[in-house]
């Protein structure tokens, strides 16, 4: 016996061709364009599992769905939207939506995630909060597709205490990541605590942690609580876990097990509450086959990772961004402002070796220091010349890779000096250039691995051992105009 598919979709084209889809896959269908005949069809008991586009023209399924859940909590909820925002993804899940799938999606896709839930339908539901519409914040930015793992991926995450490891160049966003994850999870209600571990001597990092008792150490002249008990009942969020010298790095592996510390000159162990966070834009692998990080303690950090990417790899965000940062701009007191379409496709050909954090300042600089209503292409072109004056060819033009790459090594010079850096520069140096490229192609070409390999000339096996190298995400999508 067939299992009945309830979909609901506006729009006449997605409902036929994923009715086609479905039927030839062995489902019955069952689509409609509007709510109204999808609700009396799940209040009469009809249907194994319902799929549904977020917007109707008779309502909006997100309002619905947490009534169907009460009426039927066994029947497995698929949500589509062509919104694609992180707060999409979250309020899909809140409501009890079993999967969130972005417009446009893949067939593929969609028939598995259908299988899959139909088998998971008796499994007991994840616990439920309410979402306030009228709070409604935006914590995370873009639409684009190299966004949409990531908002479903975070979305799951937020009823568990599971650790993530989130990887990306400075200024990607991570600490965001880290704050969304903490503020629409289950320790909301809890502090959320960041250290930076490249911002403290190595010295004092772990009275910095742990805390430290009265005379521990010179200077210890009374008791001072650690992170961890700060953190307790919420989320500790350890930025750049790479520079962690390897003492502190055993302690930490050693709390991570147990569950327990002992604050610096202290003697009784401390049970502990928090859910760990970790961010790092290094290579931690390279790091681990150099001896400078951990192994063990990498797999206790690293159960679920996300890897952000960056801004160069989503270009078609730096519109939705540059609007939320003017937005940001004009509440903190500055004066309306629009920018020009064209000045945004001279952000969109600019490099951002500074990620978002860069676009983010540069804005705000643009919205502080010019009087101009309307931000103009060339007030844009000048600005950036004068944050990329060392590149020859200017920001609009094919970034030089030797001047590049020769930024990047005096850059890693500079922050060891008066040493060198440890041994590897060469691999690591590689590795930085191989990652984005790797990952620019698969982009390139829809995730598809075998075009991505004869594109970059390599035999396909090698591309799939880079791929794992380097934990590239491949993220699959059709290419605008085709």
């Amino acid at each position: 016996m067939s299992h009945v598919v309830l979909l609901a979709d506006d729009d006449a084209a997605i409902r036929m061709v994923l009715n086609q889809a479905l039927t030839r896959a062995g489902y019955e269908v069952r689509p409609t364009g509007n709510m109204s005949t999808m609700w009396n069809w799940v209040s009469r008991g009809e249907g194994d599992i319902l799929i549904t586009d977020v917007t109707m023209p008779d309502g909006n399924a997100f309002e619905v769905m947490p009534k169907i859940k009460k009426l039927r909590p066994d029947l497995p909820m698929v949500v589509m939207s062509a919104q694609n925002t992180f707060m999409t993804a979250i309020r899909a899940s809140e409501v009890g939506a079993y999967e969130y799938l972005p417009k446009p999606f893949d067939i593929t896709e969609v028939l598995s995630v259908v299988a899959r839930a139909l088998a998971d339908a008796k499994k007991p539901s994840a616990p439920q909060r309410s979402v306030d519409e009228a709070g409604e914040t935006m914590p995370l930015v873009g639409r684009s597709a190299a966004m949409q793992d990531i908002y479903r991926a975070l979305a799951r995450l937020m009823q568990t205490d599971l650790t993530v490891m989130i990887t990306g160049e400075s200024g990607t966003g991570k600490e965001l990541v880290a704050r969304a994850l903490h503020d629409f999870g289950k320790r909301r209600n809890g502090p959320f605590v960041a250290i930076n571990m490249a911002a403290i001597p190595r010295d004092l990092i772990e009275a910095e942690l742990f805390g430290h008792e009265k005379g521990a150490f010179t200077g210890a002249n009374t008791r001072s609580s650690g992170r961890f008990e700060q953190a307790e009942g919420g989320t500790l969020f350890l930025d750049e876990i790479g520079d962690m010298p390897m003492d502190a790095q055993t302690r930490l592996l050693r709390v991570l097990q147990e569950g327990e510390y002992t604050m610096v000159g202290g003697r009784s162990a401390i049970k502990t509450n928090v859910r760990i966070v970790a961010a790092t834009h290094r290579d931690l692998g390279q790091m681990i086959r150099q001896g400078l990080f951990r192994e063990d303690l990498y797999y206790r950090l690293n159960v679920v990772p996300i890897r952000l990417p960056p801004l160069r790899e989503r270009v078609d965000d730096i519109a939705d961004l540059a609007l939320h940062f003017l937005r940001a701009a004009q509440r903190d007191g500055e004066p309306v402002k629009t920018i020009a379409p064209e000045a945004i496709r001279i952000m969109q050909d600019y490099s951002w070796p500074g990620n978002v954090r860069e676009l983010e300042n540069l804005v705000r600089r643009l919205s502080a220091l010019y009087a101009d209503e309307q931000i103009s292409p060339e007030i844009v072109q000048n600005e950036l010349n004068l944050t990329e004056r060392s590149t020859p060819n200017g920001p609009t033009g094919p970034v030089d890779v030797s001047t590049a790459v020769e930024t990047h090594v005096s850059q890693v010079l500079r922050e060891h000096e008066p040493n060198l850096p440890p041994p590897g520069l060469y691999q690591r140096v590689i590795d930085r250039v191989e990652a984005p490229l790797i990952a620019m192609a698969l982009n390139a070409c829809g995730g598809n691995q075998i075009k991505a390999a004869d594109l970059l000339g390599l035999n396909r096996n090698t591309l799939r051992k880079k791929i794992r190298t380097h934990s590239i995400e491949i993220i699959k999508h059709s290419r605008r105009g085709n």
